[in-house]
């Protein structure tokens, strides 16, 4: 299994644990699974917009050269601009470290969603 994945993150490293939003997360752990390379997308931005967040996240995301992400919720502005991108999109990934979320995708223990899973403008809650 090749490509980078890019995780939504409370902090910049592997032990950080997953942030369950996508468009307003503090920011993105990004992996490059051949080489297990790190690097950090600082998302701050994000959080201070009224509106877009979800959007300007996506961006943030395919600008790193992420193929996959994995991500709590995502609402379906973000979900669609992830998918224009060519961005495979994972839900319901929270609860654990970046490293972990990592870990489980490798192993093939999560898929692909096919829908939304929050509601327009915040996550599910």
């Amino acid at each position: 299994m090749t490509g980078i994945i890019a995780v939504t993150s409370e902090g910049p490293k592997m032990t950080d644990m997953v942030d369950p939003r996508f468009g307003r997360a503090a920011g993105f752990v990004v992996v490059d699974l051949a080489t297990m390379a790190v690097s950090y997308v600082d998302n701050g931005g994000s959080q201070a917009m009224a509106q877009g967040a979800g959007i300007q996240a996506a961006e943030n995301v395919a600008r790193a050269g992420a193929g996959v992400v994995l991500s709590g919720f995502v609402g379906p502005k973000a979900f669609q601009a992830l998918q224009a991108g060519g961005i495979q999109v994972i839900q319901n990934v929270e609860g654990m470290t970046v490293g972990q979320a990592v870990d489980k995708y490798k192993r093939g223990e999560l898929a692909a969603a096919e829908a939304p899973n929050a509601p327009a403008g915040g996550h599910k809650g």
